[in-house]
Parts: C-alpha cells; structure tokens; sequence
C-alpha cells in the first residue's frame, strides 16, 4: 500500500503542466487531490479524468495572488474531506527579460505570484500540517541556483523559495511537518509559452529542445516518491544535477559559462 493512500493534498497551479501531472499522479497514489488555480475548466476536466480512472479529486477556483483566496480552499477542503496533510505551492511563472527591458512592475508582478504565492499558501495551510504532522512542498527550480542572463526576475524568486525552503525547514521540523523542495530543470509545461503578465499563448514556440525536456508524468513520478519519503531536497531532472553541481563546487566556472551565454528564451509577445 502507498503511504500517500489516505492523505489529502492541496496542489496549487494544478491546471497544466507538473501540476496537473502531480494531481494526477497523488491520486494514482491513494490521495484525495483538492485541484486549485485560476482556470476552473481545466480543473474540473482533470479532476473528471481522475475520477474516471477511480481516483479522487476536486476542483477549487483560487489565486494565489489573492489575499484570502487561499485561506477560503483551505476551509473548503477540511471541511469536505476534513484534513489536509500535504500541500504542494506549485503556482508559479516566468518573467524574463534583460534588465533594460524591465520595469519594477515587472519584478513585483514575478515575486508576487512565485515568492508571496507560496507565503499566502504556507500560512494557509500551516496550522492544518502541524495537526497532521504533514509536508509542504516547495517547488523552485534550477535557476534558485544559478542565474541565467536575461531571467533575472525569475531567477531571484527562485533563489527567494530555495531560502525559505532553508530557513522555515528546521523551524517546522519542530511541529513535525517535513519541507520538501523541489529543484526542476526543463520540464514538459507551459510555462515558456507565458508571457510576462501571466498570459498563456498557446501558438508560441517551445524554445527548448524536446530531447532536454523532462515529460511531466516522469517528473511527477519523481516528486511524489520525494514528499513520500519527506526528503529535504529532490533534483528531478539530470541536467538540472548537472548545474546544481557546478553551481556548488566550482562557482568560477559557471560565472565564466554565464557570461559568455545568451537568455534562453524570450517572453511571448503580449497581447
């Protein structure tokens, strides 16, 4: 039996990408799976699809920009199913750009979704995993270790959720909840094809590689074996390994790779 059989997770920015593949995928586990973000209609046909295959879901419309947004699925989902013993912050975009580009608006809009969007949802969920003695998944990225030209605000709000992960773990160790932090490299989503003001743009290119993308299914394979085990810290793709390494034992070097390399990818065009 799955030691996930029996728990309920909240993952937020469940309707696409890792996060439509972890609801999936805790389910398949034995979780009941509170599906929460913005777009309902994806929620409801993924949380129709788990059911079908007799799994258990439900959908929850909430914006983790929002204040009180959280704290009301919150409420919803222990009194539906009455507790709540993972939560996964998964929400989250990316604003690229080089620095002459930007705006400060541009930097607040970045940290308000990826840094105080997993502020808004660890106080919402931190008194129900201290009940149940339950984890709280982080989700960064391998930019939390390495800054990539041309990303910067991206980058430093993945540096901002790999310090909080490090910072609150051996707070809330003491009331029994693990903080797990996830560290992705390229993964299957559709998060290059968002553009700076969040706006998903269904006919912009992919810009990386299939051969260097992680599938989703594969990756969320891999988180939830993590947050099973209550690991501190799970790297879930090889190139990602690869950079986080270089990051920690010969930093001169990826400071010389860096700057000689170019951005990666540009935002979509906006509307």
């Amino acid at each position: 039996m799955s030691r996930l059989a029996g728990k309920v997770a909240l993952v937020t920015g469940a309707s696409a990408g890792i996060g439509a593949a972890l609801g999936r995928e805790l389910a398949a586990q034995g979780a009941t799976v509170a599906l929460a973000a913005r777009r309902t209609d994806r929620l409801e046909a993924l949380a129709d699809a788990i059911t079908a295959v007799g799994g258990k879901a439900a959908p929850f419309a909430c914006d983790v920009t929002r204040d009180g947004d959280l704290e009301r699925t919150v409420a919803a989902i222990v009194g539906r199913f009455g507790r709540l013993d993972i939560a996964v912050a998964n929400a989250g975009f990316g604003v690229v750009g080089k620095l002459g580009a930007l705006a400060i608006d541009d930097y607040r809009r970045q940290f308000d979704t990826n840094v105080f969007g997993l502020l808004r949802t660890t106080y919402a969920v931190l008194s129900e995993l201290k009940r149940s003695r339950g984890v709280l998944v982080v989700v960064g990225s391998v930019t939390g270790y390495l800054a990539a030209p041309g990303a910067s605000p991206y980058a430093m709000s993945k540096f901002a959720v790999r310090a909080f992960a490090e910072s609150v773990r051996p707070e809330l160790a003491k009331d029994g909840v693990a903080v797990v932090l996830i560290t992705p490299g390229f993964v299957d989503s559709e998060i290059r094809r968002v553009d700076n003001r969040g706006r998903y743009h269904e006919a912009a290119p992919e810009p990386i590689p299939a051969w260097l993308r992680l599938p989703a299914d594969r990756a969320a394979r891999r988180i939830v074996r993590a947050v099973a085990r209550r690991r501190a810290e799970k790297i879930i793709t090889p190139h990602a390994g690869l950079a986080v390494f270089v990051a920690r034992h010969f930093p001169r070097l990826l400071r010389l790779l860096l700057r000689r390399g170019r951005p990666y990818r540009t935002a979509p065009a906006s509307d």
